[in-house]
């Protein structure tokens, strides 16, 4: 068997005001789209972060190219390698590591144009609503158990997905049962995809999936101290 981890209104309202106090307060503001420069200076390392081990992973701004069947899902799969199907301006990525055997998370920021920025975020939230099961047809991987999370209120935007990867060499066998997690932030123009799994032979193997409020909101707030100051 080869197992291949491939690598969430008025109080939500009140929660989101008080995240773009703290968060981004101009982040709103920003048109120009962040250069690949800008996306390094603002991503966490393990200065700002207690706790964690933070180390570069290689994300390329080209459209992702992995899709999904039914289609309607593409966006999902997408997002399960940190991307969308939108040509970025810039990426780079970050995987964040507990040094306390806890949850972590692989990061992925992408600069895009205002308007590409918003249709990323609305493909993902479409996709997740609509999508319960469904396949990833380049890794030959199923996905179930799919659920929307109530908006977590980051940035100017966000969504929240768990659902679980059934990774198994045939149809006839017992998959391994894969909990993930993905949290999709929009602040300005810059996207900030999230997502975590646990591994089945982990203490944590059967619960579901998160990724640590701490690192979105420390990515966050480093964010929208750079677009600030830009």
């Amino acid at each position: 068997m080869t197992f291949w981890a491939l690598a969430a209104c008025g109080s939500r309202q009140d929660s989101r005001a008080g995240a773009a106090s703290e968060e981004t307060k101009t982040a709103g503001a920003q048109v120009k789209p962040l250069s690949e420069a800008d996306l390094e200076r603002a991503a966490i390392t393990d200065t700002d972060l207690d706790g964690y081990e933070v180390n570069r992973i290689l994300s390329a701004p080209s459209a992702s190219r992995r899709t999904a069947d039914p289609a309607e899902c593409t966006p999902v799969v997408q997002a399960l390698g940190g991307s969308s199907g939108f040509t970025a301006t810039a990426r780079t990525g970050r995987m964040i590591s507990s040094k306390k055997h806890g949850p972590g998370a692989s990061m992925i920021l992408s600069s895009h144009s205002a308007r590409d920025a918003t249709r990323v975020m609305d493909a993902f939230r479409t996709a997740a609503k609509r999508c319960k099961t469904f396949k990833d047809i380049r890794a030959d991987f199923r996905y179930g158990e799919a659920e929307l999370q109530p908006d977590p209120g980051y940035g100017d935007d966000s969504v929240s997905l768990r659902l679980t990867q059934l990774a198994a060499d045939s149809e006839d066998e017992e998959p391994i049962r894969v909990p993930y997690a993905v949290v999709a932030v929009r602040q300005g123009t810059t996207v900030a995809m999230f997502y975590e799994f646990n591994l089945p032979s982990g203490s944590r193997g059967k619960d579901p999936a998160v990724v640590p409020e701490a690192i979105i909101r420390t990515q966050l707030k480093k964010l929208g101290k750079l677009t600030v100051s830009k």
